[in-house]
């Protein structure tokens, strides 16, 4: 694995001494945000993690290599980089051998996250079943992957173009726990609730880290979705964004978008739809994704070198 997977000396020291980290996915940064947004929004998670106690690791793949944390010069190298592969897990092979530039969706993070020994990962929203399904069969390969990659994924629940009431029906089916984070109700990604209830949540971080240890202890092959609502300050009206997703669904279907290449004209239709509001949310729960991970993973390793 050493050939292929290239591991920071930070990471590796924080390893081998059990200090917490965090992974942190690229493709909101090769396929979110244009330069220098997606710089500047990549620097800012991996300052959160740092300020509550963990180390960052954003996962990309340049040079034939899975890299696993990146130097400010790479990062500003990758976020500039162009014609970058967007990888899920099955993708990784092919862009290793074809020695080109990669980023990471949840599904490919979380299996590079598990090989490289990390148990946490901070995103914005997980894929899932997407809307129409019984057409399309569309559902992503986020929610399979986490049947086979023992990570925690602390994000805003799905992102809320896809249906929300079958993503959660499907990862009840794949014995996932979806645990609210201070909710017990799933986020919609862009608002603080979708309205559908959850079966488990839990108070802070504390209770998040004692959760994840009886989880991995249980099924140690299997994750974990901690759903953390975006910040009240920055949250959109349910309904209003709700509206905006159908029409930009109607002018995707039109245009015969499918495929990888959906969710990104999704978020590019939604930015123009709402002024801008919608990137500004993103952005806001990104960061806050990462301060809630970083805080679980700090006493998660905590617990650990107690026990």
């Amino acid at each position: 694995m050493d050939k292929i997977i290239d591991i920071t000396s930070e990471i590796k020291d924080a390893l081998a001494t059990q200090k917490p980290i965090v992974a942190l996915e690229s493709t909101v940064i090769s396929h979110g945000l244009p330069f220098p947004d997606n710089l500047a929004i990549a620097r800012k998670m991996e300052s959160v993690v740092r300020e509550n106690g963990a180390l960052p690791a954003t996962i990309v793949v340049m040079d034939g290599k899975i890299k696993i944390g990146l130097s400010d010069d790479k990062l500003e190298e990758f976020a500039q980089a162009r014609d970058v592969l967007k990888l899920s897990s099955r993708d990784l092979s092919y862009a290793l051998s074809k020695r080109a530039n990669g980023s990471t969706t949840v599904a490919a993070t979380v299996v590079c996250a598990h090989k490289a020994g990390i148990k946490f990962f901070a995103t914005g929203g997980i894929g899932g079943v997407h809307r129409g399904v019984d057409k399309t069969w569309d559902i992503s390969a986020d929610l399979q992957q986490l049947t086979q990659s023992p990570v925690a994924v602390i994000c805003s629940g799905a992102k809320s173009i896809l249906d929300l009431p079958k993503t959660l029906e499907h990862l009840e089916t794949l014995c996932i726990p979806v645990v609210g984070y201070r909710t017990q109700k799933l986020p919609a990604f862009y608002s603080r609730e979708s309205g559908l209830y959850l079966d488990q949540w839990v108070e802070g971080d504390k209770q998040a880290a004692h959760l994840a240890k009886l989880q991995w202890q249980l099924s140690p092959e299997k994750g974990i979705l901690f759903a953390n609502p975006v910040p009240q300050s920055a949250a959109l009206d349910q309904e209003e964004i709700e509206k905006s997703i159908n029409l930009a669904l109607e002018r995707a279907h039109a245009e015969g978008i499918t495929g990888k290449a959906v969710t990104p004209y999704l978020l590019k239709s939604l930015s123009k739809l709402t002024d801008g509001a919608s990137i500004t949310t993103n952005k806001t729960l990104l960061a806050d994704n990462a301060r809630v991970a970083a805080l679980i993973a700090a006493q998660y390793w905590a617990v650990k070198r107690e026990s």
